[in-house]
Parts: C-alpha cells; sequence; structure tokens
C-alpha cells in the first residue's frame, strides 16, 4: 500500500481525540482545510475526508458498539501493520479489520522521526503522530493539531468523549518524549505545524489558535 498524494501544497487539520476537543473546533474546520481524523474524531466529523486509526482493537471496538456510524463513514479509512508482538492479535490486524470497507494498511517502520516512503509511517508510538506523519504523504504544506492534549484534563477525563472502556490510561509521557523527533524533518520537507488544541502539553510545536492557524496565510511562531 502506497498512500497517494491527494492533496499536494494543502493545508491538513489532523484531529485528535484529546478532552479539549469541541464539537465547534471540529466544525470550524469544515471547509476551510483538508482533515485527518484520529480514532473516534470521526463521530465529530462524519464529512472528514480520512480516517486513520492504528490500533486492531479500536477498530472491533467501533464495529461491535459504532456499527451504523463507521459503517456510514465514506472517506479513505488507513491503519498500520503492527510489527511489535504485542500488538499482533492470533490473525492479524488484517483479519480484524476486513469487515471495515477499505481499510488501508501501511508499514510500521520504527517509532521516531519521519517517514519519506508514502508506503510507511514512524509511529511515535501514538495514533495522532503517525497522523501527521499521514498528513505529509497525503501534501500538507501546513498542518493544525486540534486534540492534541497528551494529558488528562483537570477533571480526570481522558479524551472527548471520556473513558475507552477496553484501554487503560495513554501513556502520555512517552508520547510527548517522541514528538521532537519529528520536528526537524518536518522543517527539512518546509512543513508547518501549529498546535490549535485549546489545552495541551505538546510544546514542540507553536501553538496559535485555530482561526488564525485556517484563516492567516503566516503566521508567527
Amino acid at each position: 500500500m502506497s498512500v497517494p498524494k491527494l492533496w499536494p501544497g494543502s493545508t491538513v487539520v489532523c484531529i485528535g481525540g484529546g478532552p479539549s476537543l469541541t464539537q465547534a473546533d471540529v466544525d470550524f474546520c469544515r471547509g476551510r482545510a483538508r482533515v485527518v481524523v484520529v480514532n473516534d474524531g470521526y463521530r465529530l466529523a462524519p464529512w472528514a475526508e480520512i480516517l486513520y486509526a492504528c490500533d486492531d482493537k479500536w477498530w472491533k471496538w467501533q464495529h461491535r458498539h459504532h456499527t451504523a456510524a463507521i459503517a456510514e463513514f465514506q472517506g479513505l479509512r488507513f491503519g498500520l501493520k503492527p510489527i511489535r508482538s504485542e500488538m499482533i492479535g492470533p490473525s492479524g490486524l488484517r483479519a480484524h479489520v476486513s469487515w471495515v470497507r477499505s481499510v488501508q494498511i501501511l508499514e510500521d517502520t520504527g517509532d521516531s522521526g519521519l517517514e519519506v516512503s508514502p508506503t510507511g509511517l514512524k509511529t511515535g508510538r501514538n495514533s495522532g503522530y503517525q497522523a501527521i506523519n499521514l498528513a505529509v504523504h497525503l501534501g500538507a504544506v501546513r498542518i493544525a493539531l486540534l486534540g492534541y492534549d497528551m494529558s488528562v484534563a483537570p477533571d480526570g477525563k481522558q479524551h472527548w468523549f471520556g473513558k475507552h472502556p477496553e484501554f487503560g490510561r495513554s501513556p502520555y509521557a512517552s508520547f510527548q518524549a517522541l514528538f521532537p523527533t519529528i520536528v526537524k524533518p518536518l522543517k527539512r520537507l518546509g512543513v508547518e505545524v501549529f498546535n490549535c488544541s485549546r489545552r495541551t502539553a505538546l510544546e514542540c510545536f507553536p501553538k496559535v489558535s485555530l482561526e488564525q492557524a485556517l484563516t492567516q496565510r503566516e503566521v508567527a511562531a
């Protein structure tokens, strides 16, 4: 599988699952940029063009508990081929998601940096990181991050929808440690990334408002 460069020179919003994410922010993106939703983000943006989720358990959960919503999503779907033994079920990811229409599986090429081959992704050990790499493959030159909290909310909320019943607490410290490894490779390619999350512990990208990122041609870092 190779990711096609569908959006050369584009602005792409990557929508994560952090607890600060709001429906209003998601709606603001519509028509202003290309949109990649990560995991459950497709439920807030069923009109998004790309759905990315790396975890086979997530795909199985959606099929069981959000059957109609996942079936009705019309955008492209991408996933990641698991190479670490703890991520592989008895039949592997492909078997687990065979019932999901057109999930395109990419290669896991390691944890850090940026993968330039459109057949794979560097993982950062989290789907939000992988979505940035995917956006680059799609042709993004400007990426806005939403819902990239990389931390639990002060009230203990783990995601905008609450707590996923089949997953434990995310290891945010390990996620944060890997994000800086993608910064220089992105700059070398001339790709700008702005963190527009309402609340975030991710410090390696300039923080700007969503309105600035999507309505101004130039944003001061």
